[in-house]
């Protein structure tokens, strides 16, 4: 994509980026009233309308900036509502509830893959070329959002899925680090930290979604 002009990549990224954070959230949602809290559902969450689940910093500005700045692409949206205690195993089901949401972007990765092979199949430039560029757009925005919900930090999904898994006395300090969890994303974003880290594991995921659409 580098050869796209950048309101190119704008037009082809905007979609994939909204189904990947709108359906992220909604999965949350969907996960945490299947296991018996509703609350998500009561205030209108479950909806796939972007406007419901868009953060004015985090999924447009942040997201933005790191994009004219060449940087590593990062951003977050408005968390769906979860009351725990609604849940009926409320440790077990909060890690549930919250692979939820990377589970959807690889799903989403999955789906992206094959309208990729699509645009590779019909091989038309005018069809071919729009598919195949969001197509991958849409693996590799999946694929970061995934892998970033993943890291054990709270309040991020793999922060929650810890203290879901640890030993109560442990979960709960795991849970006090949450108001640290920010500045600490933060930080390593800053310091080049968190695209060292994660790159590799986003890459070479990208490199088996890719070869699945035929983009290898």
């Amino acid at each position: 994509m580098e050869s796209l002009t950048l309101a190119q990549k704008i037009s082809v990224w905007v979609l994939p980026i909204l189904f990947a954070i709108t359906l992220h959230e909604v999965a949350h949602g969907v996960a945490a009233r299947w296991f018996g809290d509703d609350t998500a559902k009561r205030l209108g969450r479950l909806s796939v309308n972007p406007l419901k689940h868009i953060d004015p910093v985090g999924t447009v500005a942040v997201p933005l900036i790191m994009l004219l700045l060449g940087g590593f692409i990062f951003g977050w949206a408005k968390p769906v509502p979860v009351d725990f205690g609604k849940l009926h195993r409320p440790k077990r089901d909060m890690a549930l509830v919250a692979l939820a949401g990377p589970g959807a972007n690889l799903l989403m990765a999955l789906g992206w893959s094959l309208l990729a092979k699509l645009g590779v199949w019909l091989e038309w430039s005018y069809i071919s070329l729009p598919l195949i560029y969001m197509g991958a757009a849409g693996i590799f925005f999946n694929l970061v959002l995934m892998v970033l919900n993943l890291l054990p930090v709270p309040p991020l999904d793999g922060g929650r899925v810890l203290a879901g898994i640890l030993p109560t006395r442990w979960s709960v300090k795991v849970a006090h680090l949450e108001p640290y969890g920010l500045p600490i994303l933060l930080l390593l974003l800053v310091t080049g930290a968190l695209g060292r880290i994660l790159g590799p594991v986003i890459f070479s995921l990208q490199g088996v979604f890719f070869g699945l659409a035929g983009l290898a």
